[in-house]
């Protein structure tokens, strides 16, 4: 009992020192006591964990979700100044298995080190140097041991973080706790949990030879034990003798804390009690091996008189108990208990002359012991010799242990002595009995599997194998590929009702009731370990076996059966997680109100739930080497859902070779717990999710970093065993496609065996380069010795980016992509800062070997690195609804051979859409801002010398240079502008544009073209109206003349009648009037304007567009005079035999009919034609011979984007048509505006109005009123009306733009189907499929028509434009008032200049009006205000009562062709199916539509039986079929290779096998209509087909055109 009171009068003592020191510290310290005696309700515990930082975590424990967030201390190397960072100090780095963890004078602030330390570099400094210094301490009471840190961290953790840290410990050979105490309660646990998750590979003497292993749960493994504990005080270090016991002579390790360690002599505040546990495992090598046998070691700290429980604990589960002390009374009480069988060793230290032989003598005899159960070191005894001692009085035990005990077996001990287990939580216990309620019935796993999961077996391996077949149709033969894949469908179906049929095992019954309990945690964690402990005895030996086989390829067949029985065998929890996503996926095939589909309508939630309490998902089935997709696309949207709107992630995966420690990296990385095993033991690809904090979201732009562990992959000689090359290619293009950074993991310092591997990820990189994804890879080169490896290795960079770029060509080529010839061009590589170096894992031979600190300090430098890279990311994924996207395309097109070409995602069609709408934006804008300056440009032209003009220029060839000029500058300052906007666009970090950054050169291009076509047309439109105004001069000239003499000759007659000073009645002056009128019309000299023979014009320019294309062009040209034709619709005849012959055949044979497809064409060409002569003529203008160059340009233009194979003599008769009978319209128009504009005729219609100013004048009458009104109805409103009519077709066009069916090409397709659906009009659908322009015109006037139904749609923009004008009569009448002029004609001439800009005011009528006008000007403007207020309202009444319809034919801007232009694209057609191109933009080099249909539906029928053709070239691209045509002449060619012939389209797959069920349900609702129209038979319905529904079509759509 003395013994036992010292120790406690020892710590109280330690605490009265506490005191002092603190009270000799500087204020700050005094402050902080204070405060602590003001809160003296905290335990001595609390006090202690507060100043560690860690009091909030006593209750509320650490949790592995808080210790494996990312933050800003995920990347910092700095600890901090205070002692509260210190404990989440040694934990990170213990997360990264660094040995050097425990060293923690980094993590102590200054205030820490003593005088001497401080003062060392302020030594010059000092006058007089302080010899007293030298003799501190530099250590003080306020820092902390080791111990205490790890005391702490433990008692402040959960259960799973505990089994992390007791893991990690492990990992770096430090001890762990088997005891830990509880310095408030003096109660202390057995860390029996905690060790749980250890496990230890070890070689016995007798498995030496055959290098076979055991490997086993450390908790369950039955090995002496070896416990050393402390009596009294002791001058040796227990704990460093025991290191040394532990070490080899080369190579010494610090597996338990002692006193000569950094901080090891810190007095221990909270851990004294506790009992550490390491184990001795022998590597099979007498020479190496310390001990031959396994042992476990036990570490008491503390006095055993103080902790007499720990002690007795340790006599009870020890072979022996090594007893350090200094000095022993004879008296000594320290009697061993009968009850256990432990062999006591005492171990002293001869310190003084007290212990003597006699001494020991009585010693041995009270305690029962032999000379050989003690140990003593004199003061001749070195270390070495001493540890030698020890080993032999080990090794001594170790030969007879006599007791030998688990972990596990001491709880029953620990429970009789009063000791708490950690497992003995009920939450533990709960979890426990649940997951052996599962796992203590299995025996055979195998058997297990193949009873208890049904589902994922052999019905999952033939499902994956239907999927892909599906797709790749490789057995297809000469089979029909519809009715193939009809029948594929359906025996997809078959295979799910069988899983449907199996119902719910008990055993997945208790694992989903298990997975769903509050202590779900602890439940799966027992689960693995179980499962673990029962497929390890076997997969141990074959994975040794599998590892032994593979060294030599010849054993080909027996590696694949080991390979398969290593399949068999692993059973874990991915296998019911398997189950449960296809027990889901099989639920989908039934009706939605059935039980068995609602009562697992739950799952995907919970398995997210799961997610982010840390668990993982699996990916792909490694087994299968499939994805459950709709299973895994659920879970994340669950995941999405509970998570939003902090949704945002980046993703992290790891490929290369199988066993080269991918998953060890990924653990040491980011401190998961991914499964680590020796040989091939990741199947597939699993994902974590890490969470990032708050504060460090705003560096890493996203909320959860996603990390995925894949298998590996295998080397090319074992691929051949199996064909899981494929396999691999298909694994690694998934994961490449969807990671952020991926990391290359290369197991060797020189690259050149990994050839074949890197062929595979370069594949996949420059896959995803392909489908617009660029992104970044860093190489880890692992097992790398040297510490100048990346400088020596230079050589090596280089290599390795040689081969890199070697297989970048293979692969480009392979993939049909020569374009990239490096591998910097498919992802962003840096050879020097690309790569990584790292040594091997081990310090060392296992299993005795710490992890190698350089190892540790590695990973780190890559972990940062990898979160810096992360940090510049545009994720692909922004989000986890859009990652599920990902997957779900990504997969779709591996599932095809050919990955580039059968790659679809709605995430780079949703981009590629945003594009279009953003480009067609832009070049509206651009449109309609040309449209209104060239409005404006022409109103100048027609105002041009007149006194409305806005210039001071004269000459009008002068104007037209100015003008031209002005536009160009306006198009280029837009052109500019787009291209800027465009940049801008490509630069924003929302909306996946790096997606679509393959597009941004057409995109480009298109606004170039855009520009000179623009510039085409205004340049065009701006000679036409120059040319036109130059014509009228002459006229103009004449009738002015004319005007002049008239006014003349009426102011004579006036003079004459009122010289006859009697009053005239009004029939007297009509007849002088008369009379006057014929003569001075006799005076004219007779004018004759010249007609243009416009026939002569056009055939001129015909002429010039013809003579390039040669000679034979020319003759043909001049054998028919242009008056004879376009007198009849064009008909085309056939040329030559051949094309007559296929004409004929056509009505019953699949060939292709170029006389139909040339007509079709003709007819298409000549409508358009048409459009625009007609557009012309109601113009009512003058001939132009641009007017004839527009047309001949659109026939050019759509000749060229045909691809119906046309001949010179069809060019050369169509023009002639279309020419004839422009020239006959346009000659007809010509004449008619000679004759209005005859001034002869002109003067006549004005005689009435002369004839009625010259009464007025001649009675005196006031004209205001009149005049003002006759100036508002000729000049004003007119113009006015002109002007409405000039902006409406702008406004009508913005308003149908703001309807999602004409934001793009494809919205507009999707609009189009989705109406002709719901008609159900047969002929509609044939109008579609066969006249697509006409109907797609006709479509978009009903549009139009529709949005403007009603009266107030239309009267509203009629109204501010009428009001504008208004405003600026208005203004302008004011402004010419304010000028004060001095004759009415100026004042009417400064309103008509100030409105010249805007309003188009005939000079003629001006003229007119001016004649014979004696009104006061004041009263003039009065009434001129009046009558432009009444001039608004018969206009707005006006407007009103004219049909829309006939509105349309007077806009200047024509909105139905404006959206038809918009809608329509470049034209081209499918070269298969004839559906027509959605691409976007003008300039794009490769065409290809969302929705591809049924051949029938385009004529094709089969050769024999004369049915319409179900197949669909989406399908027939992917099929070893064959087709020919006029493009092939004639010859047969695989469908595979279309692109030879047809070069310019891209024809995808079916992405969703569901895209094209829109055309097949239509096919199959109407068979019999179009099997009728077409002339041929029904076609042959496959099953899938005749089951489809009118929703189902319409959900296709959407579908195919990716609309949310």
């Amino acid at each position: 009992m003395e013994s036992y009171i010292m120790i406690n009068c020892r710590k109280e003592e330690t605490l009265q020192e506490t005191t002092d020191t603190n009270h000799s510290t500087d204020s700050s310290n005094i402050q902080e006591m204070q405060n602590l005696k003001k809160q003296r309700k905290k335990t001595y515990l609390e006090g202690i964990l507060e100043n560690l930082g860690l009091e909030q975590y006593h209750r509320e424990k650490l949790s592995f979700s808080k210790i494996l967030g990312i933050d800003e201390k995920t990347i910092t190397d700095d600890p901090g100044e205070y002692k509260s960072n210190v404990p989440m100090y040694f934990l990170k780095k213990l997360m990264m298995i660094n040995v050097t963890a425990r060293n923690i004078k980094g993590a102590l602030s200054a205030a820490n080190l003593s005088p001497s330390e401080l003062d060392v570099n302020n030594a010059a400094d000092t006058p007089e140097d302080n010899f007293d210094d030298l003799f501190d301490s530099p250590i003080t009471d306020d820092m902390f041991n080791p111990l205490d840190i790890i005391t702490a961290l433990f008692l402040c953790s959960d259960g799973f973080v505990q089994q992390e840290l007791a893991l990690k410990m492990s990992m770096c050979q430090f001890s762990v706790p088997l005891l830990l105490p509880n310095c408030d309660t003096k109660q202390c646990t057995l860390m029996l949990w905690a060790m749980r998750d250890i496990v230890k590979k070890y070689r016995l003497p007798d498995l030496s030879e055959s290098k076979g292993f055991k490997e086993e749960r450390i908790v369950l493994s039955e090995l002496p034990m070896i416990s050393f504990v402390r009596l009294g005080k002791c001058s040796l270090s227990k704990s460093e003798i025991l290191n040394k016991l532990l070490s080899n002579s080369e190579q010494y390790h610090d597996t338990f804390v002692h006193r000569n360690m950094e901080y090891g002599d810190s007095p221990r505040k909270i851990s004294d009690g506790l009992t550490e546990i390491t184990w001795y495992l022998p590597y099979g090598n007498k020479n190496m091996d310390i001990f031959s046998e396994p042992v476990a070691i036990a570490n008491l700290h503390g006095d055993i008189a103080s902790y007499e429980t720990q002690y007795s604990f340790l006599c009870h589960t020890s072979a022996a108990v090594f007893v350090f002390f200094d000095q022993l009374e004879p008296e000594c009480k320290l009697i061993p208990n009968k009850s256990h069988n432990a062999n006591i060793f005492l171990v002293g230290n001869q310190m003084n002359e007290s212990l003597t032989p006699d001494v020991l003598k009585k010693i041995a005899k009270k305690l029962n012991l032999t000379k050989n159960n003690i140990i003593i070191k004199t003061k001749q005894t070195n270390d070495g010799h001493f540890v030698k001692c020890l080993r032999k009085a080990v090794s001594s035990v170790l030969t007879n242990p006599g007791l030998k005990m688990s972990v596990e077996q001491m709880a029953i001990i620990a429970h009789e002595l009063g000791i708490s287990v950690d497992e003995d939580s009920p939450e533990c216990q709960a979890g426990k009995k649940h997951a052996e309620s599962i796992t203590a019935g299995i025996q055979d796993t195998f058997k297990f599997k193949e009873k208890q999961f049904p589902l994922q077996g052999q019905i999952w391996k033939e499902l994956t194998f239907l999927e892909k077949e599906e797709f790749r149709l490789r057995k297809l033969g000469s089979e029909n590929i519809e009715n193939y894949k009809s029948d594929i469908k359906i025996k997809k179906e078959e295979q799910r009702k069988k899983q449907s049929s199996y119902g719910m095992s008990e055993v997945m019954r208790r694992f989903i009731s298990g997975i769903s309990s509050k202590e779900r945690g602890y439940f799966l964690k027992w689960m693995r370990m179980n499962l673990d402990n029962l497929s390890q005895i076997k997969l141990c030996g074959l994975r040794e076996l599998y590892k032994e086989k593979c060294k030599d390829s010849e054993n080909k067949q027996e590696i694949k059966e080991i390979d398969q029985q290593l399949s068999n065998s692993t059973l874990g929890t991915e296998h019911f997680f398997r189950e449960m996503g296809q027990m889901y996926e099989a639920s989908l095939y039934l009706p939605e109100t059935d039980p068995s589909r609602q009562q697992l309508q739950h799952l995907p939630r919970l398995c997210a739930q799961l997610l982010l309490d840390g668990f993982f998902l699996e990916l792909v089935d490694g087994d299968a080497s499939n994805i459950p997709l709709r299973w895994v696309s659920d879970v994340l949207s669950q995941l999405n859902d509970l998570v939003s709107p902090k949704n945002k992630i980046l993703v992290v995966t790891v490929l290369g070779v199988q066993s080269t420690g991918k998953s060890t990296l990924l653990n040491t990385m980011f401190g998961v717990q991914f499964a680590v095993s020796s040989g091939r033991c990741t199947r597939g690809a699993f994902m974590l999710l890490i969470k990032v904090s708050e504060d460090f979201k705003k560096d890493l732009n996203c909320d959860f970093v996603v990390i995925i562990d894949t298998e590996g992959l295998k080397s090319p000689e074992l691929a051949q065993l199996d064909n899981s090359h494929e396999h691999d290619n298909e694994l690694a293009t998934l994961v490449v496609g969807l990671s952020d950074v991926t990391i290359i993991n290369i197991a060797m310092e020189n690259s050149t065996e990994m050839k074949d591997i890197l062929q595979i990820v370069v594949h996949a990189f420059l896959r995803m380069k392909e489908v617009g994804k660029k992104h970044k890879c860093q190489f880890v080169h692992q097992n790398v010795s040297d510490v100048s490896a990346h400088e020596k290795n230079l050589r090596g960079r280089k290599l390795l980016l040689e081969q890199l770029n070697e297989m970048t060509q293979a692969a480009a080529k392979m993939e049909k992509k020569e374009e990239n010839k490096n591998f910097t061009d498919v992802m962003e590589y840096n050879p020097d800062t690309g790569n990584c170096y790292i040594p091997g894992l081990w310090n060392g031979n296992p299993p005795m070997a710490p992890v190698n600190v350089g190892y540790s300090e590695t990973v780190y430098e890559l972990k940062k690195n990898i979160i810096q890279v992360l940090g510049k990311c545009q994720s692909t994924s922004n989000n986890i609804k859009e990652f599920g996207e990902w997957i779900n395309s990504l997969w779709t097109a591996i599932k095809h051979e050919n990955f580039i070409f059968s790659f679809r995602n709605s995430l780079v069609a949703d981009a590629y859409m945003r594009l279009c709408t953003e480009y067609n934006k832009w070049e509206w804008e651009f449109k309609k801002e040309m449209y209104t300056w060239v409005t404006d440009a022409e109103t100048k032209i027609s105002n041009f010398a007149t006194a409305a003009a806005k210039t001071e220029i004269s000459d009008l060839r002068e104007y037209m240079t100015l003008l031209k000029s002005e536009a160009a500058s306006e198009l280029t300052k837009w052109e500019t502008m787009i291209l800027e906007n465009l940049k801008k666009y490509f630069e924003q970090p929302e909306g996946h544009v790096y997606l679509v950054e393959g597009y941004r050169e057409e995109f480009t291009n298109s606004i170039k073209s855009l520009r000179r076509q623009t510039e085409s047309s205004v340049f065009n439109q701006l000679t036409a109206a120059i040319d036109i105004k130059q014509g009228l001069k002459e006229l103009n000239k004449i009738r002015a003349t004319y005007t002049e003499k008239i006014e003349k000759s009426v102011h004579v007659l006036i003079d004459e009648c009122r010289k006859k000073k009697v009053n005239m009645t009004d029939r007297e002056l009509d007849e002088s009037f008369n009379n006057m009128w014929a003569e001075t019309l006799h005076t004219f000299s007779p004018f004759a304007q010249q007609t243009l023979n416009v026939f002569t014009s056009v055939s001129l320019q015909l002429q010039k567009n013809i003579s390039p294309k040669g000679g034979h062009a020319c003759e043909l040209l001049s054998e028919k005079s242009l008056q004879d034709c376009g007198l009849e619709p064009f008909t085309y005849t056939p040329k030559g035999h051949r094309e007559n012959i296929q004409h004929k055949l056509s009505g019953f044979l699949p060939v292709k009919d170029a006389v139909k497809a040339k007509q079709e064409i003709a007819d298409s060409i000549t409508s358009a034609c048409n459009d625009c002569v007609g557009d012309k003529i109601v113009r009512k203008t003058n001939y132009h011979d641009t007017y004839i160059q527009e047309i001949l340009h659109i026939i050019d233009e759509r000749l060229n984007k045909t691809d119906v194979d046309t001949d010179i003599e069809f060019e050369v008769s169509l023009k002639q048509h279309i020419c004839g009978f422009a020239a006959r319209e346009f000659q007809k128009m010509h004449e008619d505006f000679i004759e209005e504009n005859d001034p002869y005729r002109r003067l006549q219609k004005n005689k009435e109005k002369f004839c009625a100013d010259f009464k007025d004048v001649f009675n005196k009458r006031d004209q205001c009123q009149k005049k003002a009104e006759e100036f508002t109805d000729q000049c004003l409103k007119p113009a006015v009306e002109d002007f409405v009519y000039r902006s409406l077709g702008l406004d009508i066009v913005d308003k149908m733009l703001t309807r999602e069916e004409f934001s793009t090409r494809i919205s507009f397709q999707y609009s189009i189907l989705l109406n002709l659906i719901s008609k159900r009009d047969f002929k509609s659908f044939q109008s579609y499929i066969f006249s697509y322009e006409d109907f797609a015109k006709l479509w978009i006037s009903d549009r139009i028509k529709e949005s403007f139904s009603s009266e107030s749609a239309l009267c509203e923009f009629e109204d501010r434009h009428l009001q504008s004008c208004i405003d600026r009569i208005n203004a302008a009448i004011e402004k010419a008032k304010a000028e004060k002029t001095d004759s009415l004609k100026t004042f009417v001439e400064n309103i008509c200049k100030e409105l010249g800009d805007k309003l188009v005011i005939s000079q003629e009528a001006l003229d007119s009006f001016m004649v014979l006008n004696k009104a006061d000007q004041d009263q003039f403007a009065h009434w001129l205000n009046k009558c432009v207020m009444e001039m608004k309202e018969d206009l707005r009444h006006k407007f009103k009562d004219i049909p829309f319809e006939t509105k349309l034919t007077h806009l200047r801007v024509k909105p139905q062709n404006e959206l038809f232009n918009r809608v329509i694209g470049c034209g081209k057609q499918c070269p298969f199916c004839r559906v027509p191109c959605d691409a976007g933009g003008e300039a794009h080099t490769q065409h290809f539509a969302s929705l591809h249909r049924p051949n029938g539906l385009g004529t094709y029928r089969w050769t024999v039986s004369k049915k319409l053709c179900t197949n669909i070239c989406s399908s027939l691209v992917i099929s070893d079929i064959r087709f020919r045509c006029g493009e092939t002449n004639d010859q047969s060619h695989p469908y595979k290779e279309y692109r030879k012939i047809f070069p310019d389209w891209d024809i995808r797959p079916d992405g969703s096998l569901e895209a094209s069920d829109y055309w097949k349900y239509i096919l199959k609702k109407y068979n019999k209509n179009f099997a009728k129209a077409y002339n041929a038979k029904r076609a042959d319905i496959p099953t899938c087909w005749k089951r489809m529904t009118k929703e189902q079509a319409k959900e296709s759509l959407k579908k195919a055109f990716y609309i949310k």
